[in-house]
């Protein structure tokens, strides 16, 4: 049985949680979110937790406890208190800035690259170099700071690119001249 699944999760104030068979929808301060678990896990709410349990023995039923357990822990700390990821932008003359909601990244590309938010997902820009992607739900944070990342990778030579804040790139040394 799964160490992580057996844990009840503790529903924080001002959250309401909605249970309608494997659908679960969590509503609170930073917004609202709902998904579909898979099969072969049930979930109750019971006191002011949720319990999360496998309906059988059978090995999909446990693989599958534990992930919906933190499936919807993430979900009732994004409603609660939000998640963040940072990033910053290393070079001369890379920037970003947001216009609208739109984040626009010149990134030493001939044109700027312009990023569209997804409802529910906020981009902050701080210093011109370092991005911040909010919103409540992990997974699509974490989506979205990844595409960014991903316009202009860093580099192994000088460490120029888009990093997320505290990577430690790998650094190659460069040519060696003959002797």
């Amino acid at each position: 049985m799964s160490r992580i699944g057996k844990q009840p999760i503790p529903v924080p104030e001002k959250v309401s949680v909605t249970l309608d068979g494997l659908s679960v929808t969590v509503k609170g301060p930073k917004g609202e979110l709902t998904r579909i678990l898979p099969e072969g896990v049930s979930i109750s709410q019971v006191d002011n937790n949720i319990v999360v349990a496998p309906t059988s023995s059978k090995r999909k039923s446990r693989e599958r406890h534990g992930l919906c357990r933190s499936l919807v822990a993430n979900m009732l700390e994004g409603v609660s208190k939000g998640y963040t990821r940072n990033l910053e932008i290393v070079g001369v003359g890379s920037r970003a800035q947001v216009k609208g909601k739109t984040l626009v990244v010149s990134a030493g590309y001939s044109h700027p690259v312009e990023v569209v938010p997804p409802s529910g997902i906020t981009f902050s820009v701080a210093n011109n170099t370092n991005v911040t992607v909010a919103g409540a739900d992990k997974e699509l944070v974490g989506n979205e700071a990844a595409k960014i990342r991903a316009i202009r990778p860093p580099e192994p030579y000088k460490g120029k690119g888009i990093k997320y804040e505290g990577e430690r790139i790998l650094r190659k040394a460069g040519k060696s001249g003959k002797k």
